[in-house]
């Protein structure tokens, strides 16, 4: 029993043309592994660096255990000098990781080492870029992003496994309802399929990224991701072209964001039961359909 996975493309460079028509429209993952090599930040960038330009900030930090179902999702466990968190993950592995880090509203002259890729697609939410630290051993609960971008996430000073999933498999990963999340108690990448059988014969990619890496996350897209080494990622946002995905990223903010965190908020433990058990019995009968 297993997920059935396969490697995700990977080019060099792609022309706008070729990128359209067979990864945006399609909406199907790839690697560009040259796309960051003429960006100032590919070898600018260092833990060294960020300490020496941001290091006295105070950031929240986030672990690998469960969300307690009375907070609202990514409730940080600590608070640390951004300096002692980049030198504690090229010390030693931790699960500690930084999530959705805007250190752009705080250095702006960050944004002069980067080139938006707006020859490959417009849309990009420039307001937006995020970036992601993650000690060796830390890792990102699967889950697709609750606003519906399009991702093209670049990785910087190691290395990061990345498994992803199209969206039409939400049901079979068993996704909460009212959420963009699965259930946080199987491992992805080594899942136990006699307790979790739906999760057999599902199909994805899986890609291991390293220093300058692009991977592009057309929107919708499940991904889970393990830090190897000590490193940290760059992430920009751009909404997808079509209305309807628009109208789609509005009503998924609405009601996977403000109506979930009501609901977790005002019945706490027992919301959490009663959805992790529809969670299951949706994917069983999704599995009992032969559906994807």
């Amino acid at each position: 029993m297993s997920f059935l996975l396969k490697p995700v493309d990977t080019v060099e460079q792609i022309s706008p043309e070729d990128f359209k028509k067979n990864y945006l429209d399609k909406r199907r993952p790839l690697v560009i592994k040259g796309l960051t090599k003429d960006w100032p930040a590919r070898e600018k960038w260092t833990t060294d660096y960020l300490k020496q330009i941001a290091g006295d900030l105070e950031v929240p930090l986030y672990d690998n255990s469960k969300a307690d179902p009375s907070k609202p999702i990514n409730a940080a466990t600590k608070h640390m000098k951004f300096g002692d968190y980049l030198d504690l993950i090229k010390r030693e592995p931790t699960e500690l990781r930084i999530f959705f880090f805007n250190l752009f509203k705080k250095v702006p002259s960050l944004i002069d080492d980067i080139k938006i890729p707006k020859d490959l697609m417009g849309g990009f939410i420039e307001s937006m870029p995020a970036m992601f630290f993650g000690g060796s051993n830390s890792f990102t609960f699967l889950h697709y992003d609750i606003d519906l971008p399009h991702i093209f996430h670049t990785h910087f000073g190691g290395r990061k496994h990345i498994i992803l999933f199209d969206n039409e498999w939400k049901e079979r990963l068993y996704c909460l309802p009212n959420a963009t999340y699965a259930l946080e108690d199987y491992e992805v990448d080594n899942p136990d399929f006699k307790k979790f059988p739906a999760l057999n014969g599902v199909k994805g990619y899986e890609v291991f990224l390293e220093h300058g890496d692009t991977l592009f996350m057309p929107t919708g897209m499940w991904h889970w991701m393990k830090y190897i080494d000590g490193s940290f990622s760059l992430s920009l946002r751009a909404w997808d072209a079509s209305i309807g995905r628009k109208i789609a990223s509005v009503w998924s903010l609405f009601t996977h964001g403000a109506v979930d965190s009501a609901l977790k908020m005002m019945f706490k433990e027992k919301y959490a039961n009663y959805r992790e058990k529809l969670a299951v019995t949706r994917a069983e009968n999704a599995l009992a359909k032969g559906k994807p």
